[in-house]
């Protein structure tokens, strides 16, 4: 029995004989718990080795308080029982990413990613990634938050490995598409920008290896809950991303151009679905099979 790597492309089980039993389950792993081990192994490889801008006691406070703020969401919303892990992929997020000399805006950026997912909804869909929309949020709101996207270096032995584990989140989540295609967008404006001007390959190349872009392809722009649900949809939005972020990085000649363009193109994702619709995904760990027919838990 092949194990089924998402809502979207699982195939119906083949009719049992009669008299076996009538429902079938396959169980397959969540594939936030891929994420939230890769995402921790990151901090923690940054907090030893790289000497990362943040201390301990900060990442602390962002996970106590994402963790604490979708607790209290879920109570207040009415939902089922306590469920940590999207809260800590979001938590982990941060701490790589947000930069601040307040602990209580550290806190607060929590707080705001977590609650952006209960309040910024259309037809049962939050539209940004929590992170994302955190950090846009806070970088407009205060001028002691921000984002240092080479943070990491430009290793390419690490943003190889980084890859390699942010490639096994995705495929597990049926969002490859849109950071195979984001990946292949940007990369081709960076080379034919260079191209035109004369510039050695080496110059887009350098701009590739870092660790904080294939931390947004991998990590951000795939999550499943905000990306747009058709496939075809999926890959203009990535088109749309890439060149966001090429216009704010090379237009406006502003930082930070992958979250800005990420978050405004995030508003055109309902759009999207009523144009181009799809199946919705689901975060489902348990899938049932009965003879003739498919049922997803």
């Amino acid at each position: 029995m092949n194990r089924l790597a998402s809502v979207e492309t699982a195939a119906p089980f083949a009719a049992a004989p009669a008299g076996l039993h009538t429902a079938l389950a396959v169980r397959r792993w969540d594939p936030r718990l891929y994420q939230i081990a890769t995402l921790a192994g990151l901090l923690g490889y940054g907090l030893g080795w790289l000497d990362l801008e943040i201390q301990p006691q900060t990442a602390l406070a962002i996970l106590a308080s994402a963790l604490a703020t979708q607790l209290a969401c879920a109570r207040l919303a009415g939902r089922g029982r306590f469920d940590p892990r999207s809260a800590l992929i979001s938590g982990l997020s941060l701490c790589l990413l947000l930069r601040t000399g307040s602990l209580s805006l550290a806190m607060l950026a929590a707080v705001v990613a977590i609650a952006s997912k209960f309040t910024v909804r259309i037809r049962g869909k939050h539209v940004f990634n929590p992170t994302n929309f955190a950090l846009v949020a806070m970088m407009l709101a205060a001028q002691d938050v921000w984002v240092s996207p080479g943070q990491w270096g430009s290793g390419i032995v690490f943003a190889f490995l980084l890859a390699a584990a942010g490639g096994l989140v995705v495929n597990r989540a049926a969002r490859a598409d849109v950071t195979v295609a984001f990946l292949a967008c940007y990369s081709g404006l960076l080379v034919g920008r260079s191209l035109w001007l004369g510039e050695p390959l080496a110059i887009p190349m350098h701009r590739l290896e870092n660790g904080a872009l294939i931390l947004f392809s991998f990590f951000m722009i795939s999550d499943p809950r905000t990306t747009p649900d058709s496939r075809l949809g999926r890959l203009l939005f990535a088109a749309f991303v890439a060149l966001g972020a090429y216009t704010v990085q090379f237009w406006l000649f502003r930082t930070n151009g992958l979250l800005w363009s990420l978050a405004l193109c995030s508003l055109g994702v309902p759009l999207i679905d009523r144009l181009l619709p799809g199946p919705r995904y689901r975060w489902t760990t348990v899938e049932t099979f009965r003879p003739g027919e498919r049922n997803l838990v």
